[in-house]
């Protein structure tokens, strides 16, 4: 079992042997899946084109500016 502590920005860093054993890289995407007391990370493969399609659309709206305009609402 390895362990883990949450930092006060709400990080956490996995630790090097799951990182090789889940063969998990920088830029790779996981989701989160919450099951009662239970978190369950699972890696999408890279080929996902769809998610990568939404996450270059959506950058266009991560400025500044957007965060300005929308922080009230």
């Amino acid at each position: 079992m390895e362990l883990a502590r949450i930092s006060a920005k709400g990080q956490v860093t996995i630790p090097r042997n799951v990182r090789a054993t889940a063969r998990l890289a920088e830029g790779d995407v996981l989701t989160f899946v919450v099951e009662h007391d239970r978190i369950i990370l699972r890696k999408l493969p890279s080929s996902d084109a769809y998610l990568q399609g939404v996450e270059a659309s959506l950058a266009e709206w991560n400025t500044a500016e957007d965060e300005s305009a929308w922080r009230d609402l």
